[in-house]
């Protein structure tokens, strides 16, 4: 591949990420002529099955998007192996039969990447500002609100929680110090998909006044109740920067020991996997561009010439 190509689905993939796109990276690492695919390409393939870039045509492009989005789902990295010359005995190795007529064999390497959790800081005091640094030192994506200066990943001056990525796992933290407080927190309350964290940065007495605005405004008290108030493990913090690396610890220790799933992506259509009768390639109905239904069944072909090879011999039974 050109490096200006490989330059240009890295750029895609980078451009995924900061959006908050779950994806798999594919990149061809054993490429046995005549595959068409050469060592070093690269696609970025995400959740609906759209794929950028070139790690094969028509015979393995199926392969690597059905086994790619599986990755996607599952957070597992995998390679898969298409040859006409059997399994290879390594394991950990997907093998696929390469049965289509041009031949070779090809491995290809699959990395998903799912989106970084989101850390969401409401306010513009001290400890968002120690929030925001700490956040970024363990890899959070920052999203800073209400604020009127920041160097976070997203910044927002108002409280549009629903402008994050559904895609991305959120940490909500208010601390306005009462300036927006109860805005903030019912917008976060609100926000669909829920939060996988929501605090105060204020006492139990100051939170106690807002549970009851929250509840005039329709919030459940199942929803109140997730609110963490006053924020943080209680370590004694005093100063913004310790009170900052409370909320972060007691957000780390949520985000390690409690089950929290997203929603997962959902495909325009899910594959639709099934054999070419001609070649024994796996075929993708869902996208497939050759197709043909005999007697209500649909067939699905890697390339024209399988498509052809097909009706032939339909013709030359009388079924067709």
């Amino acid at each position: 591949m050109h490096t200006n190509d490989t330059i240009a689905i890295l750029e895609r993939a980078a451009q995924l990420r900061r959006e908050g796109v779950p994806f798999a990276l594919a990149t061809v690492t054993v490429s046995q002529r005549p595959t068409s695919a050469r060592a070093g390409a690269k696609a970025v393939v995400t959740a609906d099955g759209a794929i950028f870039g070139w790690v094969g045509g028509a015979c393995s492009q199926p392969s690597v998007v059905r086994h790619a989005r599986e990755a996607i789902v599952d957070g597992e990295p995998r390679t898969i192996r298409l040859s006409p010359e059997g399994g290879s005995g390594r394991d950990g190795v997907v093998e696929l039969a390469m049965t289509c007529h041009s031949g070779g064999t090809l491995e290809v390497f699959i990395e998903p990447f799912q989106p970084e959790p989101a850390l969401v800081v409401v306010g513009d005091t001290p400890v968002t500002r120690s929030l925001l640094a700490i956040g970024r030192q363990l890899g959070y994506y920052t999203v800073a609100m209400a604020c009127e200066a920041s160097d976070a990943d997203q910044h927002d001056t108002g409280l549009a929680f629903n402008s994050l990525s559904p895609n991305r796992a959120a940490y909500i933290v208010v601390a306005s110090m009462g300036v927006v407080d109860e805005e903030a927190l019912l917008a976060a309350l609100r926000r669909e998909p829920a939060a996988a964290y929501v605090a105060l940065v204020g006492s139990r007495r100051r939170f106690a006044t807002i549970a009851d605005y929250l509840r005039h405004e329709g919030v459940t008290e199942e929803r109140i109740a997730t609110v963490h108030a006053p924020a943080g493990l209680d370590i004694h913090a005093q100063t913004p920067a310790e009170i900052a690396l409370s909320i972060l610890s007691q957000i780390t220790e949520i985000r390690r020991t409690t089950s929290y799933v997203l929603p997962q992506p959902v495909a325009a259509e899910p594959p639709r996997i099934v054999i070419d009768p001609i070649c024994g390639m796996e075929v993708d109905l869902a996208t497939a561009k050759h197709t043909l239904v005999v007697n209500g069944e649909t067939f699905g072909f890697c390339c024209p010439a399988c498509k052809r090879e097909y009706e032939r011999q339909l013709q030359a039974t009388g079924t067709a």
